[in-house]
């Protein structure tokens, strides 16, 4: 049972109109199908351009710009060195899987809390909040730990990858060059 995309037109004028509804609609309101986890896709109403990475963005930087930030300057930094870089790629499809972890991770243990304490918002709450502060440490040796694996991993294909090249190159011999050269 797939969803339908629901599509939403952006038109010059900044405006954002939902073609399910007929009606215009606010960068609030595409943050509300987010989280219900609603399919769309905005379009230019003139170009018919994807813009829904875009809105997106521009949702997260009203989100970041007001309140507590998700994202510290360290870590934005480090996200605009990578654009350009060879591993740009592969940092969003890290990106992405870990996300895609850590939403499921998360909704495991709400359906555990569901399950010892109902549909009691106040007690999941404070579950949560004692889940945190026991699994902070916790949390932070496991990412610790995974770091070390994959940079133990990435060494590894390193290693390879240059006993490869030098094995590939061991029929060629430099001396054979220099004697044609030199007769």
């Amino acid at each position: 049972m797939s969803e339908e995309v629901r599509l939403i037109k952006k038109y010059p004028n900044r405006r954002l109109y939902d073609t399910r509804t007929s009606a215009y609609i606010t960068l609030g309101d595409v943050k509300d199908l987010v989280l219900k986890f609603e399919p769309f896709k905005v379009l230019d109403a003139k170009t018919g351009d994807d813009l829904t990475r875009s809105i997106l963005l521009q949702i997260i930087l009203e989100e970041e710009s007001g309140g507590v930030p998700l994202f510290s300057c360290e870590l934005l930094s480090g996200f605009v060195r990578f654009y350009g870089s060879a591993m740009q790629g592969m940092l969003g499809k890290y990106l992405e899987n870990n996300m895609r972890t850590f939403v499921d991770f998360q909704h495991r243990l709400q359906e555990q809390s569901r399950s010892m304490y109902g549909d009691n918002s106040h007690l999941q709450a404070d579950f949560w909040a004692q889940f945190l502060n026991f699994q902070q440490p916790a949390m932070q040796s496991m990412m610790t730990a995974y770091m070390d694996q994959s940079k133990k991993m990435f060494q590894q294909m390193q290693e390879q990858l240059q006993s490869q090249t030098r094995n590939m190159f061991t029929g060629f011999k430099a001396g054979a060059a220099v004697d044609k050269v030199e007769k």
